[in-house]
């Protein structure tokens, strides 16, 4: 079983096509990189927050510290999701994403949800193969799995978030939900 936000790619079988990377963002790419090398497991979601250490005690710290505001903007460009979504998902009111936005810097409850969400995208992006319209569409539909939630919706508690990841790996497996 990985981490809560560890992903893990191990079941990818190499004659599975990716996606070219073409009109993609530099972060959509660099997470495709990461998947293409098959490591075995990895904290690669972080790249659609703009960022490039993939260790776990340095990303726990920069979570601690708090994400800047502008991961959260990365992360609405690279998934094509609304901010507000995303920050909806991450149980950011609009208010409180406003004083945000104002301070350039989210608390680290706040990272920590930002980086739970971002993980569940990337985890979308992977089972449509990072066609980013039809990961928009899955994770804002009602799913019959879900009890017919909708995934990020689902997704805001951790509860929420490893049952969506739950079901994103059966379905790469083509078992029954």
């Amino acid at each position: 079983m990985t981490a809560t936000w560890q992903i893990d790619y191990s079941h990818m079988a190499t004659k599975r096509a990716i996606k070219s990377a073409r009109g993609q963002t530099a972060d959509v790419t660099e997470l495709w990189a990461r998947i293409r090398e098959g490591a075995p497991s990895g904290y690669y979601c972080v790249a659609l927050l703009g960022l490039r250490n993939y260790e776990p005690l340095r990303i726990a710290a920069t979570v601690e510290k708090g994400l800047a505001y502008s991961t959260l903007l990365r992360l609405e460009r690279n998934s094509t999701l609304p901010a507000a979504t995303i920050a909806e998902s991450a149980q950011i009111s609009p208010r409180t994403l406003a004083r945000r936005k104002k301070s350039g810097k989210l608390e680290p409850d706040e990272s920590d949800r930002l980086v739970r969400v971002s993980r569940i995208i990337a985890r979308a992006m992977e089972l449509f193969e990072g066609d980013t319209a039809a990961t928009r569409v899955w994770l804002s539909s009602r799913q019959a799995a879900l009890g017919g939630a909708v995934p990020l919706e689902f997704a805001k508690t951790d509860v929420g978030a490893r049952e969506v990841d739950n079901l994103i790996g059966r379905l790469e497996h083509g078992i029954p939900t």
